[in-house]
């Protein structure tokens, strides 16, 4: 008799099946689209300190779109502000799959990784604002290390060849959907330009009708294309920062496809499950790599990398991402486990949630995009920038020391939850009975 673990099941326990499967399918495509942003980042260094560093400049720097519709924008804006909506358009369907189906669903299921992603964003504000105000630097950067960057940790995972149970993979990707929920009412609160609230009506009237067009079950992309690009638009132009608009889409696209009763035709999938299905692989190997290669092209040099250790900004940046995440992610999840009926894997140990800590302070796509909106100065956001690139290398470096000392252990996990003797397609940990036949 096939069975799936309750929500008895001990923390970082082994997944309910629907859960594992769809969690091994968005962290399957976010590996691969890890390993061309490491690619796209290494190519914006290099490219931005070879004798060829004007032309990367000049490419970046080069305008391009429609003037009249408030749309001349930079290369390096069109990737920060147009495709990072795509990214973001992919995080809120993730956000709404969690709510309604995944570790979100409960309040009792959503209290241990939402506490846990809290404090990992408020620490290294903390942080960062301590370090700050002791140098007599600038406050503005303080939302710079408050995200974790899952492609980048599950690509710096997959170079090491490591072999994380499901769970912890999983409990590392709900971090970053919480962190990404945070980084976007951060910058829709506090990096927002002068308004135009006639375009905001306009953005807003778009996504009434976008929801409209859900409820009714209205189907074919030549509505929402166009709709979502003016939504897109109008959002830009209202003064918000465009991505905005694309966690909004996500979380209004269905999670959950109709099952036949009601009136409504039987869905094989629901509308959000294909659109992430169509954009994720557009959002991890083109979108964020873009915005990478146009963002992470910074001067390195024995001097600037001086000033990013002995400047209050750039040293709070690496001290929130190496010091704040873990104490804020590790403390979180132990009072969270310590003050609920959460209980810790017997087969793990504090250590391997540390080592989680430790990989989420890898803070790079959505800290680039703080780090630019934060500092509109070219220099402090120089800084700020190569200050998340040496940031997200310590965390990383240290997080693959703590991985690697405990891999053997992953090792022996992950064996025995893809272990399928009877070859039917499902791990044989899924069918056996209360008592641990099969």
């Amino acid at each position: 008799m096939r069975r799936t673990p309750d929500e008895g099941s001990p923390f970082l326990g082994v997944l309910p099946w629907r859960e594992r499967k769809a969690v091994a399918q968005a962290l399957r495509t976010e590996t691969v689209g890890g390993m061309v942003l490491l690619t796209a980042a290494l190519a914006a260094l290099l490219w931005a300190n070879s004798p060829w560093s004007e032309s990367y400049m000049s490419v970046r720097e080069a305008h391009f779109g429609i003037g009249a519709l408030g749309l001349d924008l930079s290369v390096g804006h069109w990737t920060a502000d147009g495709l990072l909506t795509v990214f973001f358009l992919v995080a809120g369907i993730e956000l709404k799959r969690e709510l309604v189906a995944g570790e979100l669903r409960t309040p009792a299921a959503a209290a241990l990784p939402v506490v846990a992603a809290v404090c990992g964003m408020a620490v290294p504000a903390a942080l960062y604002v301590a370090v700050a105000s002791a140098g007599g630097g600038s406050l503005s950067g303080w939302a710079v290390p408050m995200a974790t960057d899952i492609a980048f940790a599950l690509a710096v995972l997959a170079v090491l060849s490591t072999h994380l149970p499901s769970a912890m993979r999983a409990f590392l990707l709900t971090l970053a959907v919480v962190d990404d929920l945070g980084a976007i009412l951060v910058i829709a609160v506090f990096f927002t330009s002068d308004l135009n609230l006639l375009a905001l009506g306009g953005s807003a009237a778009g996504l009434v009708l976008f929801y409209v067009l859900q409820r009714l079950r209205v189907r074919g992309w030549w509505w929402y294309v166009p709709l979502g690009i003016a939504i897109w638009a109008l959002m830009y132009n209202g003064g918000v920062h465009a991505t905005v608009a694309g966690v909004a889409m996500g979380l209004i696209l269905r999670a959950t496809p109709d099952d036949g009763t009601g009136g409504h035709e039987q869905e094989p999938t629901s509308p959000g499950a294909r659109t992430e299905h169509l954009l994720r692989p557009f959002s991890a190997g083109v979108a964020v790599p873009l915005f990478a290669l146009f963002a992470a092209g910074v001067s390195v040099s024995v001097s600037s990398m001086g000033e990013v250790f002995t400047r209050p900004e750039p040293l709070g940046v690496i001290v929130g991402l190496v010091v704040g995440k873990i104490v804020g992610i590790f403390a979180g999840t132990y009072l969270a486990v310590r003050f609920t009926r959460a209980r810790l894997n017997p087969d793990l140990a504090w250590a391997d949630v540390f080592a989680l800590a430790a990989l989420a302070g890898i803070g790079f796509t959505v800290s680039l995009l703080i780090g630019e909106l934060a500092f509109p100065d070219p220099a402090q956001a120089g800084h700020a920038k190569t200050a998340v690139l040496v940031g997200s290398l310590i965390a990383a470096l240290f997080a693959v020391l703590l991985v690697k000392r405990r891999d053997r252990i992953y090792r022996r996990l992950c064996e025995e939850e893809n272990r399928d003797d009877d070859l039917d397609g499902i791990p044989d940990i899924y069918q056996r009975e209360p008592d641990g036949t099969t």
